[in-house]
């Protein structure tokens, strides 16, 4: 079996018999080994008698008081961020379960790179086995943010950190046209350099064309199914459609805030300007294995979802929303 994202530490982490994975120490202790955790030379003992107490017992409770016997301001918040975020995993059978049960509640302070973390990781997790580099480059819109342009006539999306990172003399149009770093240089997948996924897969440096009618908006179809049905136990089909008209959005969920803020004016029936339109992405129907777990006032309606990317070309989905969002009676996530 091939494998994949490395980053997310998979390694570190137990799966249970339902097919849920659980928190380990040496997870908990990834964390710790943060750089806003380390203590540095000249912190207090309160921080470094708190470091190392964890690092020998990553679940031990944690008093408000200890924090708060940090002396230096940075340090107490990213304390209290990650106590709070331990907190919440420690107290979920599952890393599935912590995720769910944050997202319905409300995120409140999590910071949203431990939600892409969590993602990231529940996400390797229902790939598992998974022999498709279109599905698992498509998977990555799920926890990293895009870069959107077109390219060639396509609409192709870069990882967002692969754009802003050193930049040198650009090689190719898409790299130049992007900003790319040459060390970088980014190949858009295709059938000729898919096997290549896989060494390449903590890199995050494929983009992915994801023009109406091609292989990536389908791919991604696929993804959501996966990530539906295991976190939420509902089959479900989700079909691209390659136009916007004649759709009744009696109930939609966007897949990022611009969708929603589209979806919700579609809802008012607003028009569209043009420039509206073409933030829209993708637009998916999608269509539960079982109609009699749909709300009443959406079981005789498609369900749509969109995605869409903000007027400077970026796409961060947002992946909880179709834990909260979807109009269905059974919301059981892997326990």
């Amino acid at each position: 079996m091939k494998d994949f994202w490395l980053s997310c530490g998979h390694h570190l982490l137990d799966r249970d018999a339902g097919g849920g994975i659980v928190v380990t120490d040496e997870f908990v202790k990834a964390y710790l080994a943060r750089p806003e955790l380390l203590p540095p030379a000249d912190a207090c003992q309160a921080e470094r008698a708190l470091h190392a107490t964890l690092l020998a017992d990553p679940r031990r409770p944690v008093a408000a008081s200890e924090i708060a016997g940090i002396a230096d301001t940075d340090a107490r918040e990213n304390w209290r961020l990650i106590i709070a975020f331990r907190d919440q995993l420690l107290a979920h059978k599952t890393l599935e379960a912590a995720y769910c049960d944050l997202v319905r509640r409300g995120v409140g302070a999590t910071p949203p790179l431990f939600l892409n973390q969590l993602a990231h990781a529940i996400m390797r997790n229902l790939l598992d086995g998974c022999d498709d580099p279109f599905m698992l480059r498509a998977a990555e819109l799920f926890f990293r943010l895009q870069r959107l342009a077109l390219h060639e006539g396509s609409l192709v999306a870069i990882d967002e950190e692969t754009i802003t990172s050193a930049h040198a003399q650009p090689v190719s149009p898409l790299v130049a046209m992007l900003g790319l770093p040459a060390t970088g240089e980014v190949d858009v997948l295709n059938d000729a350099n898919a096997a290549t996924y896989w060494e390449r897969s903590d890199r995050f440096d494929f983009g992915l064309d994801l023009t109406g009618g091609r292989r990536g908006l389908d791919a991604l179809g696929k993804v959501i199914e996966r990530w539906i049905t295991h976190l939420l136990s509902v089959e479900v089909v989700v079909e691209p459609l390659i136009k916007v008209s004649d759709v009744d959005l009696t109930w939609y969920v966007g897949l990022d805030a611009e969708a929603t803020k589209i979806g919700d004016a579609l809802w008012n029936g607003e028009v569209l300007g043009e420039s509206t339109r073409k933030q829209i992405v993708g637009l998916y129907r999608l269509v539960p294995g079982d109609r009699g777990i749909v709300l009443d006032k959406a079981r005789d309606n498609p369900i749509y979802l969109i995605l869409a990317m903000t007027p400077e070309g970026n796409l961060r989905m947002k992946p909880q929303n179709l834990v909260t969002g979807l109009p269905v009676t059974h919301l059981e996530s892997v326990s």
